[in-house]
């Protein structure tokens, strides 16, 4: 029997010719490798190689690999083999916190997270009437069409793609009942159960289909940003703000949920939110200021081309102190001495060592509004 091997159809958008490239893209699970075969010149394109921070989950459809600062669309499988194997276990569905429930954000993705579901992606957007119309054109001419749409405009959404075996049923019954009264009663334990106050504000959305999980998806999550396509905006003000990364081993041990909430409930405010895969270059470009001065550069380095990150832009009451008092907040980098002089402290309470300390922030008053240009501007 042969060695394993996952085929996906992919493409890539060159801004050089400005043309989009299409390729069989390979993974082999074993090594964690992989192989480009460009279709449209009947030939090898890059050979089987390594990459780093790139793992099996990553590989399904809609979702972005990055190879060689390349990024890579997966657009559909190759074989029926891969198909077979990756369609069910890793079906994606669209999840999306209201206005009314964005405050309980980090208690929403407690339970996310430990109900199976992997947030492959995520971001906070303000929608403006015009895009909130588009996505819900299917109830147009409805009473509730107007309400529905003051209700959505009113404030910030959270936009996520969840990632789990039978998604969009799971994530279905995970948010209960339309009705939030009536899944206080039928589902006590379901999101809009918990977060949720009656029929219209309800606390999230879900997909009701594969069809509309991809449609509601790609409204969020643009796969190109060929004619200007962009999707919602940044909600980043770039003002009297400072910047916090929740760091990929945090996320993978479950620790999101638990981290917003802390911040929320010390009296910071998240005006910006969104998850990211950074490659090799871009994390070297950002920790640029600590090499050569902190030993653990390599390290941190790999720990966030490990996998997805969470940018945040914080802000506060404390206005221009605002980086001053979030760096006090998050503690030293260090979590065992985090632990013993600022014990309430992020690191103290999230981090493991130097490296997986839970947070990045800005250590500089001046650094906050060039970090958070740097996730909300340079890499948008």
């Amino acid at each position: 029997m042969g060695e394993t091997r996952y085929i996906f159809h992919a493409e890539w958008y060159d801004p050089v010719s400005a043309t989009i490239k299409k390729f069989h893209l390979s993974f082999f699970p074993r090594d964690k490798s992989v192989e480009m075969y460009d279709l449209r010149a009947q030939r090898l394109f890059l050979k089987r190689f390594q990459v780093e921070g790139i793992d099996e989950r990553d590989f399904y459809l809609g979702n972005t690999i990055v190879i060689l600062s390349r990024q890579l669309k997966i657009t559909d499988y190759a074989d029926a083999q891969t198909r077979e194997h990756i369609s069910y276990r890793r079906q994606r569905t669209f999840a999306m916190v209201k206005p009314d429930a964005v405050h309980r954000l980090g208690e929403i993705i407690d339970v996310i997270q430990s109900r199976g579901f992997e947030i492959s992606r995520m971001k906070m957007v303000q929608l403006t009437r015009t895009q909130a119309a588009i996505f819900y054109r299917e109830h147009e001419g409805r009473p509730f069409f107007e309400p529905l749409l003051d209700y959505v405009t009113s404030g910030t959404v959270i936009a996520m793609e969840l990632i789990t075996s039978d998604a969009v049923k799971r994530w279905r019954e995970t948010l209960g009942p339309t009705d939030a009264e009536l899944a206080r009663q039928e589902a006590p334990d379901s999101v809009r159960a918990k977060f949720g106050q009656n029929k219209q504000l309800n606390a999230a959305h879900g997909s009701d289909s594969d069809i509309s999980a991809t449609r509601e998806i790609e409204f969020f999550f643009p796969s190109s940003k060929v004619n200007g396509i962009t999707g919602p905006e940044t909600t980043a003000s770039f003002v009297n703000s400072t910047c916090c990364i929740v760091k990929p081993h945090a996320i993978t041990a479950g620790q999101l949920g638990g981290i917003i909430q802390a911040i929320t409930e010390e009296g910071f405010d998240i005006h910006a939110l969104q998850m990211f895969r950074m490659d090799k270059i871009q994390a070297e470009e950002f920790f640029e200021v600590y090499k050569g001065i902190v030993g653990e550069y390599p390290g941190m380095v790999q720990q966030l081309i490990s996998g997805p990150s969470v940018a945040l832009e914080i802000t506060s009451i404390h206005g221009s102190e605002t980086p001053i008092k979030f760096r006090e907040f998050v503690g030293p980098s260090d979590p065992e001495v985090a632990r013993e002089l600022r014990p309430n402290s992020l690191r103290a309470r999230f981090g493991d060592d130097k490296v997986k300390n839970a947070v990045h922030c800005s250590d500089l008053p001046d650094d906050g509004a060039l970090e958070v240009e740097y996730f909300f501007k340079i890499l948008q």
